[in-house]
């Protein structure tokens, strides 16, 4: 038990000479125009990301960008489904047909009317690209759009599937731009322009520096308050600090990439100015690393070095010394508030001699006093892959990566940008990298399915024993109308994943939002890819 104090003792002491390092980082003078709250007309919020290619059919686009500019025909909230561009919906007996009765008050911001048509068009350009897209099981299972009349809409399906109101409320792809932007009939080649239904337009845009929304104020829902929406791009960290001082931006919030633009100890800072406020989320996501357990010549393929890996990684810390206790340990791949996941699975605690003695038992020995384990000739190193614009993600990485020193692992983390990272998921270039899931509004059964998706997690599942049962129970799980069945599918997912540790939780995230303290009617939606700008004022 001394032995574990003394090693939890010096693992924060690691964290707080991270952090302090970072602090020093953040210190600077307070800009004169820090307190400037005059009223003004413009939001103003950073990314570090330029909002790319705006096609809501494709996933290059800002999702908190395009969901200002584009709406579906339903909406997913805390009560359930609500209508949105649908005024209601019928399902027919058999679960395979859903007929959506649309609103008659919608057009797209170039004035095209919103229709029976209009919907079918863009549904049918969807899955045009069905291969794209067939990570979503609703477009696997989508066969047919029919314009009844004008303002109704048929879709039918190949079989039932429970969770269609729910995938066709998602950012994207299910969601409606003008017909006069499709290019050659379609949007898998491009588009013209990005006009959408949604409460705000794309005004301006220059490449890597802004893009700008301005309010729709034909809007169907009424035109929103504040008339100008300007995303900036700056990197985060200290650029992002030094511009929410100098009132350059009054915004910033959680990215769809789940990383903040400043750390926990400058946003206290801001707000104990007075200027800022600070508003978060209910637990929406696990933030979690992901292993690759189809790359055989990796270390990683291995449960064992896995599970190890597991033990290895104090999460009360992490949320502790690095998210300020804002984000709480987490020990399954979804808490047990997701539907379907309250699950009894085993509990792996933080210990180190458990890991030590998972990587013995399966041959990995140190060799001669050496350092770092070996197994046949092969040393027991292993690549962590973050993203380099979020600095809670580099301090856990360098972290962790002193923890598995501790058991015998050699560790190499290395930054890159979100897309290569995302590039490495779908192509299996990686041992480890960090990831969080979908979120509240989309699990279990979006994190799920992309269980089986090459460009999300097949390569993180398919290395392991129980992959073929995995993929069956996944298949039948999205058709299964019996909720008691459905159930029981769901714990057996999740306990096959769970025994594989090929999904290693972290903490369970939130949104959060830093804005100027004159502004009000800060909220949430369900997902965390969008926050609902509409609402927002100015005092």
């Amino acid at each position: 038990m001394k032995r574990r104090n003394k090693t939890r003792f010096m693992l924060l002491f690691i964290v707080s000479i991270i952090l302090l390092a970072g602090c020093s980082q953040s210190k600077t003078e307070e800009a004169d125009g820090s307190a400037d709250l005059e009223e003004a007309a413009e939001l103003v919020y950073a990314s570090s990301k330029d909002i790319n290619d705006m096609n809501p059919h494709l996933y290059a686009g800002s999702m908190p960008a395009q969901g200002m500019v584009y709406e579906s025909l339903v909406e997913n909230t805390a009560e359930g489904i609500k209508p949105l561009l649908a005024e209601s919906w019928d399902i027919s007996n058999d679960g395979k047909t859903y007929t959506f009765h649309l609103r008659k008050d919608v057009k797209f911001h170039d004035g095209e009317p919103f229709n029976a048509e209009a919907v079918k068009q863009n549904l049918e350009a969807v899955q045009s690209n069905a291969e794209k897209h067939a990570w979503i099981k609703l477009s696997t299972k989508l066969v047919k759009v029919t314009a009844v009349d004008e303002y109704t809409a048929e879709l039918e399906l190949s079989e039932p599937y429970y969770p269609t109101l729910l995938e066709l409320s998602m950012t994207r792809p299910f969601v409606f731009i003008s017909p006069k932007d499709f290019i050659n009939g379609g949007t898998k080649e491009g588009v013209s322009g990005y006009h959408g239904t949604g409460p705000y337009k794309l005004a301006d845009h220059k490449v890597d520096e802004y893009a700008t929304f301005e309010a729709n104020e034909s809007y169907w829902n009424g035109a929103p308050a504040i008339k100008k929406v300007t995303s900036k791009v700056l990197p985060a960290g200290e650029t992002t600090l030094l511009a929410l001082q100098k009132g350059e931006v009054n915004f910033v919030f959680t990215d769809d990439r789940g990383a903040d633009s400043i750390d926990v100890e400058a946003m206290n800072r801001l707000v104990e100015s007075g200027d800022y406020q600070l508003v978060r989320s209910d637990p929406m996501n696990t933030k979690m690393i992901v292993a690759n357990s189809s790359k055989s010549e990796s270390p990683v393929s291995e449960t064992a070095v896995r599970e190890a890996i597991w033990n290895a990684i104090d999460r009360e810390t992490i949320s502790d010394a690095i998210f300020n206790g804002t984000e709480a340990a987490a020990n399954t791949l979804f808490s047990s508030n997701v539907n379907y996941a309250d699950v009894d699975l085993k509990k792996r605690d933080y210990d180190l001699d458990q890991a030590k003695q998972l990587l013995t038992q399966a041959g990995w020995k140190h060799e001669n006093d050496a350092a770092v384990r070996t197994k046949a000739g092969r040393t027991l190193t292993l690549q962590l892959y973050y993203d380099s614009n979020s600095s809670s993600q580099k301090t856990q990485a360098e972290f962790i990566q002193s923890s598995l020193q501790e058991i015998g692992m050699q560790l190499d983390i290395i930054g890159e940008e979100s897309t290569s990272i995302a590039n490495r998921r779908s192509t299996g270039e990686y041992d480890l990298l960090f990831n969080q899931t979908w979120g509240l509004a989309y699990d279990p059964q979006s994190t799920i399915a992309a269980f089986t998706s090459s460009s999300a997690y097949l390569h993180t599942t398919s290395g392991i024993a129980r992959a073929e049962e995995l993929y069956k129970s996944i298949e039948e799980v999205m058709v299964e109308t019996d909720e008691a069945k459905r159930k029981a599918l769901y714990a057996r997912i999740l306990t096959i994943v769970h025994d594989e540790a090929v999904f290693i939780p972290i903490t369970n995230g939130s949104v959060t939002v830093v804005a100027r303290a004159d502004v009000t009617g800060i909220s949430f939606k369900q997902t965390q890819f969008e926050l609902p700008f509409e609402r927002l004022k100015f005092e």
